[in-house]
Order: structure tokens, then C-alpha cells, then sequence
């Protein structure tokens, strides 16, 4: 696996653009055999040189109650041992947040928790490989329903095309130590009338302002303002910050959802490491938030090796 630096890994995951020349943009060019990467040396957006096809009907699938249970129940033991440790498969560290005020949100019974901020979209293959990290690691202070299956773009031209994953537009999460939060912008069905895909959430004033001021070279080190907004935009309570996927898409290609899934135990395989090594960094994180509570979870060997490695105490 050739490693990619944490601003490769940013810029692979910008933001889409405005609808111009007919493309989806955002995405750039990424040459992958298997697990072998090959970052472009000059980062090139891709255009689409066939007439645009649809990556998806639009209809919403309930996810396989089994392929949740195994995403939400990764024994204790492989976490540990994984540590954040992925040699086959880097993966980049959130970003800590120093200065900015807190952010909070109701659960649904009233109370005020801190909050976890995800703003993607379903055609984006960076969001996908994200995605299963962050399920994860939630999973470990709450539970999840209403989760969808969902795979990136496969329109002609894109990148990591139909990298398997979930959608959140339809999840609900409960927690009693944090509140989560998602936007799912686009859809991963292409609208050639609007020459992009289409449109489905819009953040509220309050997120699309804090996704504009902290998604943003100022604030995360090794960006560059042309890379400003990109996504996956993750703010853990205003006090780390994941912008981009934090290991490639590459690691998930040929391979189904339901393996995937069922494969989290084993923490020999490339797969596995990349998303429990995530897993234990975004954990560590949430952990800061919630006064290291759950104990079993904030003081686990995994999660221990997290903080020491993000500086929290």
C-alpha cells in the first residue's frame, strides 16, 4: 500500500464544487490496483468523457439487521488489539480544535449534550469509507436505527466507484453522552438536468457556518485553501475535527457490505485495522467529551493509545 500524507487524503475528498462543465467535481484522480494507490503527482479533477448514467435509483434500503449487529458489536478484544495501528492501510489522526466554543445539542428527551457533527454526501466515496469508522466508534457510547445501505457514485469517470457503506439520512441515534447530527447533502443519483447529483439535506444556518469557518486551511494544518470544505466534515464537539476520510476508499474495494461487516474481528486483515484504528481515534475523541464516560470504553487499552497519541488526558 503506498502511503498517502493526511493532505492527499484531504484533497482526494474536497468538497463538490459549483454544477460547472457538466461533471460531478470534487473528486480527483486515483489510479488503484487492490490495495495498491498511486496518488496522481499533480492532483487532476476528472471529466466525464461518457454521457452521464445513473448511480443509483434514489430508493431508500433498510440495512441488514445482522450486517448492523456485527458493525455495532466489534468485540472489545480486537479493538485493543488493533490500537491505532494500520501499517497496511495509513490512517490520519482527527485534528485538535483549541479555542472554540462548544458545541452542544438536545438529545431527544431534553438534554443538553455535547455534539458530533457530520456533514457528507451519498455519492462521496471518501463519506463511505468514513462512514463505517464513525458508526463504530458511536456505536460504543449509543445505539443506532434506521441505518440505510449505501454505495458511493458509480457514474462513469468517478473514483473508488460503488464503495460499499450506510447512509444516515433515515438513522436515528440515542445516546446519554452525546448527541449526533448529519447531513447527507447530495444523493448518489446523477441529475443531468442540474448536471450534478441530486440534492437531498440542507444543513441549518448554524452548521453550514461552522462547516464554512473551521473546514478550512486555518484551521487544520497541512491543508491548503484550495481544499478548503471538503468532505466528510466531522466536528467532535468543536474540539477535533475530521475533514476528509481518514484512510482511502481503496481498502474497501471488491469487497461487500456483508464481509465487511463480518470481517471487523479480525484484526489481521487491512480492512479491519483501518476502521478500528479510526474507531479508537474518533472514540478517544468522543471520550473528551464525555468526561471518560463510559469507563469501560474511555479507559480501554485501545482508546488509552488514542489519547496518548491526540494529547488527551
Amino acid at each position: 500500500m503506498a502511503k498517502t500524507s493526511p493532505a492527499q487524503n484531504r484533497s482526494a475528498a474536497r468538497k463538490p464544487s459549483a454544477k460547472a462543465s457538466g461533471r460531478p467535481a470534487g473528486l480527483f484522480t486515483w489510479v488503484a490496483i487492490g490495495l495498491v494507490v498511486v496518488v496522481v503527482a499533480t492532483l487532476v479533477i476528472i471529466k466525464v468523457t461518457s454521457g452521464p448514467s445513473s448511480s443509483g435509483n434514489g430508493a431508500f434500503v433498510a440495512s441488514d439487521p445482522t450486517v448492523v449487529a456485527e458493525l455495532t458489536s466489534v468485540p472489545a478484544s480486537a479493538f485493543n488489539k488493533v490500537g491505532i495501528t494500520s501499517n497496511v492501510v495509513p490512517v490520519t489522526a482527527p485534528v485538535k480544535l483549541a479555542g472554540a466554543p462548544a458545541l452542544t445539542g438536545k438529545s431527544a428527551t431534553g438534554a443538553t449534550l455535547p455534539e458530533v457533527f457530520y456533514l457528507g454526501a451519498e455519492y462521496c466515496p471518501f463519506c463511505a469509507a468514513e462512514r463505517w469508522p464513525l458508526i463504530v466508534a458511536l456505536s460504543r457510547f449509543g445505539t443506532w436505527s434506521g441505518l440505510g445501505d449505501m454505495e458511493s457514485s458509480t457514474l462513469s469517470g468517478e473514483v473508488f466507484q460503488g464503495t460499499p457503506t450506510f447512509t444516515f439520512v433515515k438513522s436515528t441515534y440515542t445516546s446519554k453522552y452525546l448527541v449526533f447530527k448529519s447531513i447527507e447533502q447530495f444523493t448518489n443519483v446523477y441529475d443531468p438536468a442540474a448536471s450534478f447529483y441530486t440534492k437531498l439535506q440542507t444543513p441549518t444556518g448554524v452548521e453550514a457556518a461552522n462547516f464554512q469557518k473551521y473546514d478550512t486551511s486555518k484551521y487544520i494544518p497541512g491543508m491548503q485553501p484550495t481544499q478548503d470544505h471538503s468532505i466528510p466534515y466531522i466536528t467532535v464537539g468543536n474540539k477535533f475535527l475530521v475533514s476528509g476520510s481518514s484512510y482511502t476508499p481503496a481498502t474497501l474495494a471488491n469487497q461487500s457490505r456483508s464481509s465487511i461487516a463480518a470481517g471487523l474481528s479480525n484484526t489481521s486483515s487491512p480492512v479491519s485495522t483501518a476502521v478500528l484504528a479510526t474507531a479508537n481515534y474518533l472514540t478517544a475523541t468522543f471520550c473528551s467529551l464525555t468526561h471518560n464516560q463510559p469507563g469501560h470504553v474511555c479507559s480501554s487499552p485501545g482508546v488509552m493509545a488514542a489519547k496518548k497519541a491526540l494529547g488527551i488526558k
